[in-house]
């Protein structure tokens, strides 16, 4: 009501007219029946997660041994990509060649360089995410904590 009553003070502002009065705003129907307030969604509904893949997050499938050395940078990176200065297109095509060819050639572990607070941050997670790149990966780190600019990623093996 409040609120209302301060749209009604405005004026609209007009290039190259005099400035003229807003019409009044329609009043809200009042309901004879109080209805209960809506409750909020249960937690987790509704909402993306944060990392589509579970970045930072052991996968099943994976062996304790082999998620705590790959999660602690004990399992070096064996091929790097940096997309410093790409667009977001070069960079999801790049992104898509450098894990196939990683694959092909049998590398266990690479890392993709996006840089901190960058587009392609987040937006590296989701590409990862999609159909024919999800199914060469494994798992997915940040290899520091303190950098989310960075993604380490372990590729599935090939089988013979």
């Amino acid at each position: 009501m409040l609120w209302a009553a301060y749209g009604r003070t405005l004026t609209r502002l007009l290039p190259g007219r005099t400035h003229l009065p807003l019409p009044p705003a329609p009043a809200a129907p009042v309901s004879s029946t109080l209805s209960p307030p809506a409750l909020p969604p249960p937690r987790g509904s509704g909402r993306a997660p944060a990392h589509p893949l579970g970045v930072n997050t052991a996968p099943a499938g994976l062996d304790k041994a082999t998620w705590k050395k790959f999660r602690d940078n004990r399992i070096r990176a064996e091929a790097r990509l940096d997309l410093h200065g790409h667009t977001a297109t070069h960079a999801h095509t790049e992104v898509r060649q450098f894990l196939s060819h990683a694959h092909v050639a049998g590398l266990r572990c690479v890392e993709i360089i996006t840089g901190n607070g960058a587009i392609l941050a987040r937006e590296l997670p989701h590409w990862l995410d999609s159909p024919p790149l999800r199914a060469l990966i494994l798992a997915v780190v940040h290899p520091h904590k303190a950098n989310s600019g960075a993604l380490r990623i372990l590729l599935r093996r090939t089988r013979a």
